[in-house]
């Protein structure tokens, strides 16, 4: 298949899970490109054209840093490629972590794929239920309450109080759009710099407040969804538990120090991917980051969820192949019907 990745920058871009899952399609045989958010071309009455990065066939490497090296190497060069003749657009460009100087960049690689879906290229995740949960923390508000903190989402700093009122001693405080654990507070009872917070978060715009979870000490952990399941290799799951080694720290995002550990799968781990799962298929939802404390799901990552590239440091599986499988039998099943399918049907089809 010909599958392009669409990521920020790829000048930027770290070695993390798209970087990984491109490595593993340019090792199985496929055509791989990748280009920026800012690299579609849209001409009226004609198909959009990417400008991208073919990896070569013949690329040489070890690791993933190395095939990276090479990818980012400005000798390998930029040139505008027919969109109708790609399988397969997947969206790996994070909208919450543009700076506000690329505001131009946080709906453009959603807005372009709906388009890429309409010309017939298969978008993955798919487009309109990116758009439909461009907040995912709105999104995770869309499921049941019964797998969820309390929480609350306002910039109404006498809301808050009586929010934090209500559930105690501790809440967390974090932006409405935001990522990667930025901006995000735990009120206690001595906190004494309240109302600075509330205007730095306001200032970002909504604030979603949520009851503190004590169990977080012990981490949270990230769990890897394909098609609505926990993704599985060589009998092994997607599930990673995130514990950051200060004590003083409540956030546990691998970006802030946070050291990755395997995870064994609870009973109530599978009640909330069970619960989660349902909606995420019928919305059209292909790979999907969970992240979980105890019995209770914190936060979905519905955008550019992240994590493969930690996983064989702690001797699991990389779970790239099944990821890329997936990918594989949604291209064959748009042959073989011949494009009865939807984006959206294919987008989350087993």
């Amino acid at each position: 298949m010909k599958i392009c990745f669409v990521i920020s920058d790829v000048a930027t871009e770290p070695v993390g899970t798209s970087v990984v899952l491109m490595r593993k399609a340019h090792q199985r045989g496929h055509e791989v490109y990748v280009m920026n958010v800012g690299g579609f071309n849209f001409y009226q009455g004609a198909p959009i054209k990417l400008t991208s990065k073919l990896i070569p066939k013949d690329l040489k490497y070890k690791t993933s840093q190395e095939f990276w090296q090479q990818v980012q190497d400005d000798e390998l060069e930029w040139k505008l490629q027919d969109s109708s003749k790609i399988d397969v657009v997947f969206l790996r460009n994070n909208p919450t972590e543009e700076t506000s100087s690329r505001h131009w960049a946080e709906h453009s690689g959603i807005s372009f794929g709906r388009m890429l879906q309409e010309q017939g290229v298969l978008v993955l995740n798919d487009a309109d239920a990116m758009s439909n949960a461009f907040i995912d923390k709105l999104y995770f508000e869309e499921l049941p309450s019964s797998i969820k903190p309390k929480s609350l989402i306002t910039r109404d700093k006498n809301e808050l109080l009586k929010f934090w009122k209500k559930c105690g001693k501790k809440i967390v405080l974090k932006p409405l759009e935001g990522s990667g654990g930025q901006n995000v507070y735990l009120i206690d009872e001595e906190k004494k710099n309240f109302n600075q917070i509330i205007t730095s978060l306001t200032e970002l715009g909504y604030v979603i407040a949520q009851e503190f979870l004590p169990e977080v000490s012990k981490g949270d952990v990230r769990i890897i969804l394909v098609n609505g399941r926990i993704l599985e290799e060589n009998g092994e799951l997607a599930v990673i538990r995130r514990v950051n080694s200060d004590k003083a720290e409540f956030r546990s995002n691998l970006s802030l120090g946070a050291t990755a550990k395997p995870a064994k799968l609870t009973k109530a781990m599978e009640h909330i991917v069970g619960v989660t799962a349902p909606k995420l298929i019928k919305d059209g939802f292909f790979f999907v980051g969970l992240d979980v404390v105890d019995d209770k799901l914190i936060e979905i990552n519905v955008l550019s969820p992240g994590g493969l590239d930690y996983c064989e440091e702690i001797g699991l599986p990389e779970f790239t192949d099944p990821v890329i499988e997936a990918i594989e039998r949604k291209v064959s099943y748009k042959k073989y019907y011949n494009h009865s399918f939807s984006n959206k049907e294919l987008a989350s089809m087993h």
